[in-house]
């Protein structure tokens, strides 16, 4: 299965969507198509016209839960690629006209649609940019779970800057990176957004104006909750490259 371009889905309480559509778009300095979906539940954050980029971001009303993140990814040749993605260990959620709904193994949901031709990665924008869906997985489902990714996306598999983190690099162009973590304790499988960021105190700051609250620290992270309760990392990589300073690496 070839994967020619990566969408990152910021899932929200549908009743707090307009919250998380004002906050996404001013972070990602984008605008919101017209709502989708039989409720309106759907909706892309496209780039300014002027930057030539295409979109990798899209907002999700959910129904059910607090919602997170997933990940939708584009191929040419949807049939088969839901077979392989099946072989590989995916259980068929819904097989919709012209897209799929699949569950990995550990039970993280994710979509496989069809690739219309983006090509350019949206720029960064005020020092970040959302590069990256942290999957954070149970101890006990981490091995069989980060080998069912390294299938699925065929990408390259690289060790992680402490030991309960591997990154799933994508070929050069593609927009979104997957970071696999293993968690402290046994819970359900689920998904956050991660921004690549120059200065993290900086990005931190603008997102509070924005709305947005500081929950804790890390090494090399800050976990923020949006205005529509979700929460994301900005995270100490460099926006353009995704790469950690060299002191985070041998940390």
């Amino acid at each position: 299965m070839i994967i020619r371009w990566t969408y990152a889905f910021v899932d929200r309480p549908a009743e707090r969507l307009p919250e998380a559509r004002a906050f996404w778009k001013a972070v990602t300095g984008t605008r919101p198509s017209e709502p989708r979906g039989e409720r309106g539940e759907f909706m892309t954050l496209l780039p300014g016209e002027a930057t030539g980029a295409d979109a990798c971001v899209k907002l999700q009303g959910v129904t059910e839960g607090d919602g997170g993140a997933h990940l939708d990814l584009c191929v040419e040749d949807l049939r088969e690629s839901l077979a392989t993605a099946r072989d590989a260990g995916a259980e068929l959620v819904a097989d919709h006209d012209g897209w799929a709904v699949l569950r990995s193994p550990a039970g993280q949901l994710f979509c496989l649609v069809p690739w219309h031709g983006e090509t350019v990665r949206p720029p960064v924008v005020a020092g970040s940019r959302l590069d990256q869906v942290c999957l954070d997985i149970p101890p006990s489902a981490y091995a069989a779970e980060s080998d069912f990714w390294a299938t699925l996306t065929g990408w390259e598999r690289l060790t992680g800057s402490r030991p309960e983190f591997e990154v799933l690099r994508p070929p050069a162009g593609l927009p979104v990176r997957i970071l696999l973590q293993r968690l402290d304790s046994e819970r359900p499988a689920a998904a956050h957004l991660d921004l690549a960021c120059a200065d993290i105190p900086t990005v931190r700051a603008r997102h509070e104006e924005l709305g947005a609250v500081l929950v804790s620290h890390g090494p090399h992270w800050s976990v923020m909750r949006d205005p529509a309760g979700g929460v994301y990392c900005l995270t100490g990589r460099d926006p353009e490259t995704a790469g950690l300073p060299t002191a985070a690496r041998r940390g």
